[in-house]
């Protein structure tokens, strides 16, 4: 069996609330609002049918932040995890699982949510992205969040995000191009992942399990930058003296990152496949394609992913790991 781990959705009662409070929303919710099989189920299990043996983990596709302060952010949490739980109960042969969507501008809503949808919902995880209205997450809002998914044993599934006005030149007022996607997420995602490195995550919580969307994004092509480079943390830096948090951490910058796990989802790039694999290892790596965010709308990546998978050059083992066991094991699936 292929077990897709990171495939978004728009259930149609979240969708349609989601349209009422924020109509005319920008960038990446202008593609959102033009993908039938994210609010349309019968032509998402077409496309789904398309590939043998093949399931789909679901959840949303932006924060929930972006669309209001509490209460408002705290109900659409509600809404979407209990939408996503009634399409996993009803469609279980489509739909093994989903991840909770959690509203991350509310400390204490976060949390209780967190522990409602995993206990009461049966999410299977939770989405967390890589900024909370541009505050980094490691900050004091927000880390009691990882210390409770270290206690409920659960995965938290790290996803970039970044808009246009997240300009790309200290001068001007935008991003252009779709810089601000195209290279500003997979920089957010490594810079979110160095953020929980550096403060000392995997130190206090050495059993925390955070799967990076896009195969670790910068992480891996970087390796050395990440750690010969961040050997000598401290010598650029005038201000402060970085030493001293060297000291502090029990291991290398290098060895945190490998703590990480990573899924497939490189819009079929064979070499960057690759190179994840190689430096994140077959037990850290999971079958995702990051559907339905393609050129065809839901199919293109599911094929990609799966023809790279097929062709690399691993055992039967190691192969079925990544599609299905590893899954399996992290997310407590029957």
């Amino acid at each position: 069996m292929k077990i897709d781990i990171f495939n978004h959705i728009s259930p149609k009662r979240f969708y349609d609330k989601m349209l009422s409070i924020a109509p005319n929303a920008k960038d990446i919710h202008k593609r959102i609002r033009n993908i039938p099989c994210l609010v349309d189920l019968d032509e998402r299990f077409r496309i789904m049918d398309l590939f043998d043996e093949y399931v789909q983990i679901i959840c949303l596709s932006s924060p929930l932040e972006v669309f209001g302060p509490p209460p408002v952010s705290t109900d659409l949490a509600k809404l979407a995890n209990d939408s996503m739980a009634e399409l996993v109960t009803k469609y279980p042969d489509r739909f093994p699982g989903f991840v909770a969507s959690l509203p991350m501008n509310d400390p204490e809503g976060l949390l209780k949510e967190a522990r409602r949808a995993i206990n009461d919902l049966g999410a299977v995880g939770v989405l967390v992205f890589t900024n909370v209205l541009g505050r980094p997450l490691d900050k004091p809002e927000t880390m009691p969040l990882f210390g409770l998914m270290e206690e409920l044993d659960r995965p938290i599934w790290l996803h970039p995000y970044r808009t246009a006005d997240f300009a790309d030149y200290k001068g001007e007022p935008k991003s252009h191009y779709e810089i601000w996607w195209t290279f500003g997420w997979p920089y957010e995602t490594s810079v979110a992942m160095a953020h929980l490195v550096f403060a000392g995550l995997f130190d206090r919580h050495p059993n925390i399990k955070i799967i990076t969307h896009h195969l670790g994004a910068m992480i891996p092509y970087f390796e050395g930058r990440v750690g010969p480079g961040w050997d000598q943390l401290g010598t650029r830096t005038s201000d402060e003296d970085y030493s001293l948090l060297l000291k502090r951490l029990k291991k290398r910058p290098l060895d945190y990152f490998h703590m990480f796990y990573a899924d497939t989802a490189v819009f079929g790039a064979r070499e960057a496949t690759v190179c994840g694999l190689k430096f994140f290892g077959v037990e850290k790596t999971l079958f995702a394609s990051d559907s339905p965010f393609d050129p065809e709308k839901g199919s293109a990546y599911i094929r990609s992913t799966i023809e790279i998978i097929d062709n690399l050059e691993i055992s039967a083992v190691d192969r079925k790991a990544i599609y299905e066991g590893n899954a399996r094991r992290l997310l407590k699936l029957r």
